[in-house]
C-alpha cells in the first residue's frame, strides 16, 4: 500500500490479508499436528491437544518402528512405482490425444469429441470395470491400477482448448523446416504448454498416489498394495503390532508404550510428505505464461 491508498482500500487490503492468513492456518495446521505427535515422546503423546504444533519432547521410535516394518516399505515402493509409471503413461497419451484432436481436418473430429464428452457425463461405474479388468485378465496386477484414467476426459478438453490456440505461424515455421507432426508436437507444442503440461502432470500424480479404492479392489497380494492401503488397513483394523514389522531392535514392552496415535500420525505423515516435497518443484511451472516458449523463440 501506498500513501494514495484510500481507506477503504485498506480494509479490502486487510481483510483479504487475513482471510488468506486464516486458510493458511486451517491448511497447514492439521499437518504440523501429525509431525509434531510423531515426533514426540511416546509417553507424552496422550496428553497433546489437537492444536500443538511443536513436539513434545523428541523421539525417533515411532518413525524407526514405520521404517523398518516391510509392509511400510513394500507399500512404499508399489506407491511409487504405480505413481510414477501411471503419471508418466497419463501424460504421454493425454498429450498425443490432445494434439491429434486439436487438428480441425482430423476426420471424425467431432464424433470422437462427443465421445470424449459422453464419458465426463456418464461414468461406468466400478462393477462395469471390474468384468473389463477381469476379462483383460489384469486381476491382482499392477496394470489394473496404472492404467486407471489413462486419458481424464477434462485434462484433455484443456489441452486441446490449448493446442489450438497455439500461433498457426510456429507451426508453419516448423512445417516449412520439414518437421513431422511428432517433431513439431516436441519441439514447438510442448515447449510453448509445458506450464499447463506440468500442471495437469501434477493432477495425475495426486491422482494415482491418493488412490486406494481400485486398489483394494484389483490388488488381492498384499505385496502389490501401495501405501495408501496399507495406511487404511492400519487405521482402519488399530493393530499397533501390524505396524510395528519383525526384527526390530525395540522389545515387546517398549512397543507397547508407544501411543498408537503416533503410529497414525507417522504414518499419515509419511504418506503426504512426497506431495508437498514435490509440489515445490513443479510450482515454478505454473508462474510461467502459457505462451512463453513462443515469445522466447
Amino acid at each position: 500500500m501506498n500513501a494514495r491508498t484510500t481507506p477503504f482500500e485498506r480494509i479490502e487490503y486487510i481483510i483479504i490479508l487475513s482471510a488468506f492468513a486464516l486458510m493458511m492456518v486451517v491448511t497447514v495446521q492439521p499437518i504440523l499436528h501429525l509431525v509434531a505427535v510423531s515426533f514426540s515422546e511416546p509417553e507424552n503423546v496422550p496428553g497433546m491437544s489437537g492444536l500443538e504444533v511443536i513436539p513434545d519432547g523428541f523421539s525417533l521410535q515411532v518413525w524407526s518402528l514405520l521404517i523398518q516394518n516391510p509392509n511400510v516399505q513394500r507399500g512404499l515402493f508399489n506407491a511409487v512405482l504405480i505413481t510414477g509409471v501411471g503419471t508418466a503413461i497419463n501424460i504421454v497419451a493425454t498429450v498425443l490425444m490432445a494434439w491429434a484432436l486439436a487438428q480441425k481436418a482430423l476426420p471424425g473430429r467431432r464424433w470422437i469429441l462427443l465421445l470424449v464428452l459422453v464419458t465426463v457425463v456418464f461414468d461406468p461405474g466400478i462393477i462395469p470395470d471390474f468384468f473389463v479388468m477381469k476379462k483383460l485378465g489384469l486381476l491382482n496386477s499392477y496394470w489394473s491400477v496404472i492404467l486407471y484414467r489413462a486419458v481424464f476426459a477434462w485434462y484433455l478438453i484443456i489441452l486441446i482448448r490449448l493446442f489450438e490456440e497455439v500461433p498457426h505461424e510456429l507451426l508453419e515455421a516448423a512445417e516449412l523446416d520439414g518437421a513431422n507432426a511428432f517433431q513439431t508436437l516436441w519441439h514447438v507444442v510442448v515447449p510453448v504448454a509445458k506450464s499447463s503440461i506440468a500442471m495437469i502432470g501434477l493432477f495425475y500424480l495426486v491422482l494415482h498416489w491418493n488412490e486406494f479404492f481400485r486398489s483394494m479392489i484389483y490388488l488381492n497380494d498384499p505385496d502389490k498394495w501401495p501405501l495408501q492401503v496399507v495406511l487404511r488397513q492400519f487405521v482402519v483394523e488399530g493393530d499397533k503390532l501390524s505396524m510395528v514389522g519383525v526384527g526390530n531392535m525395540y522389545s515387546y514392552n517398549e512397543i507397547s508404550q508407544i501411543s498408537i496415535r503416533a503410529l497414525r500420525a507417522g504414518m499419515i505423515t509419511l504418506t503426504i510428505a512426497p506431495l508437498i516435497l514435490i509440489y515445490p518443484l513443479i510450482l515454478k511451472f505454473f508462474t510461467r505464461g502459457t505462451m512463453s516458449g513462443a515469445v522466447k523463440g
